[in-house]
């Protein structure tokens, strides 16, 4: 009957064969690697496999892999002892400990143009552009027009475009750079046969380098919605930025460099001599990702809601935190720690305001404030009383925490978590209150179905 209904079909035999096979193959996989996944990635996993194999199985082998190999970079040696808890944790990953700083904030998208602009200026060796976009507008063509200048006054200029962001710009976008003998690479190009690594794997990092040691970073990508607007985006999407000079700028170019290295497969060129302030306010860099050993920025987020003492803001366009994150911002307010988050009303990313819900009315319960801004905001940035602050390209999502390369860095200095702390709280001020509504039976059923697949594959 089977055969002659549906001969297309395999029989009962073939899919348990097809069945085994594929939960075979995930062990194996899990146990070589020695994945450490959540308990909901695993269940999804195995029901997908359970129930279609044929599907499951291929995206399992193409996007699984959550911790590639770390590339890793020798610890640089500590000359600051600062007795912090979050230095001490970030240096226990091997990454390099905190230095003085010269740092400027930028107040709005014209102070972040002109920081760029100017630190693509001073560039007098090398000059090294981290993003997932440069835009196909006049903001971006200007800076490939500037990068292009000083390739043709022999800096040697690299530009780490990610491969999902390359997939909107024109063939020929780089011409004119590469023809001054500037050098272009794509992160994980999604159209190619050469292993590279899972292509769910994206990278976020943003930075600009001018000589190992002079650092424009943040939120902002290369477009003109994230400064001043652009013809698809008039109203220019809120954003933070910031540039500095110091051993945090050359920890930044190393792991640049170790991400060059990566995608054209050569060696790294190693730690490059750095000119420190001799004071200053302290920063530290923060990588994050599937190249690091451990999940550094959600350990670092899970740590503070645990030593908070008075407040702990949050600003991030995209809020779909893991349970760690989750339970540990629940007891955080429960303890009395003043918890607010702000974020857009409407992202540009509809799913990911779908799914929200289902933290945000659980931590709302708790005593956690979210304040709903009327316009978009891609700031990213996170402050701990008047001890901690970090700003860079770390979302409060599950994708963000455990799956894209990102980077951030904190700040200790007082001035620089004073001047994040009011930002954050001015613009929360444009924000309504949120109010949890009880979601109906297909609601539940769908967030629920959503994070469990569509944020951890």
């Amino acid at each position: 009957m089977h055969s002659a209904l549906f001969p297309w079909l395999p029989s009962p035999s073939q899919h348990f064969l097809v069945v085994s096979t594929a939960l075979l193959i995930y062990v194996l996989i899990t146990r070589t690697r020695r994945d450490q996944r959540a308990p909901t990635t695993a269940i999804a996993w195995v029901m997908g496999m359970l129930v279609i194999p044929y599907v499951a199985l291929p995206a399992f082998l193409l996007f699984g892999q959550r911790k590639l190999r770390p590339a890793g970079s020798p610890r640089p040696p500590r000359s600051i002892d600062t007795e912090h808890w979050a230095a001490d944790l970030v240096e226990s990953f091997g990454l390099a400990p905190p230095g003085y700083s010269d740092v400027r904030m930028h107040a709005d998208g014209a102070a972040a143009r002109d920081a760029l602009f100017e630190v693509i200026a001073g560039a007098k060796r090398r000059l090294d552009v981290g993003t997932f976009i440069i835009g196909n507008d006049a903001f971006g063509r200007d800076v490939l027009e500037r990068l292009t200048h000083r390739a043709r006054d022999g800096v040697a200029v690299r530009v780490l475009l990610d491969g999902f962001g390359a997939l909107s710009l024109p063939h020929g976008h780089f011409n004119d750079l590469r023809a001054a003998g500037g050098e272009v690479a794509v992160f994980r190009p999604f159209f190619t046969l050469r292993r590279t690594g899972p292509r769910n794997l994206r990278n976020h990092r943003k930075a600009t380098i001018a000589d190992d040691q002079w650092l424009w970073c943040g939120g902002r990508n290369l477009a003109g919605e994230y400064f001043l607007g652009n013809e698809a985006h008039p109203v220019a999407w809120l954003d933070l930025s910031f540039d500095l000079r110091g051993s945090t700028a050359a920890a930044a170019a190393r792991q640049f460099d170790h991400d060059w290295a990566s995608v054209r497969n050569s060696k790294a060129r190693g730690p490059a001599p750095t000119a420190e302030p001799a004071d200053g306010p302290l920063t530290q860099y923060l990588p994050s990702g599937p190249d690091q050993t451990e999940d550094t920025a959600l350990a670092l987020l899970v740590g503070a809601c645990f030593r908070a003492e008075h407040r702990l803001l949050a600003i991030t366009p995209y809020f779909v935190p893991g349970d760690s994150l989750r339970d540990a911002l629940r007891l955080a307010a429960r303890r009395g720690v003043q918890v607010t988050v702000a974020m857009p009303a409407r992202s540009n990313h509809p799913l990911a305001d779908f799914v929200r819900a289902r933290a945000m009315r659980d931590l709302a319960r708790a005593g956690v404030t979210f304040r709903m801004l009327p316009f978009m905001v891609h700031a990213k940035a996170v402050v701990v009383d008047d001890d901690m602050a970090m700003c860079g390209s770390i979302n409060l999502d599950l994708r963000s925490l455990l799956l894209n390369h990102e980077a951030s860095v904190l700040f200790y200095g007082p001035e620089q978590i004073e001047w994040l702390a009011q930002w954050i709280e001015t613009v929360a001020s444009a924000g309504e209150p949120y109010r949890a509504r009880r979601p109906g039976l297909t609601r539940d059923l769908a967030e629920g179905l959503l994070l469990t697949v569509a944020f951890q594959l």
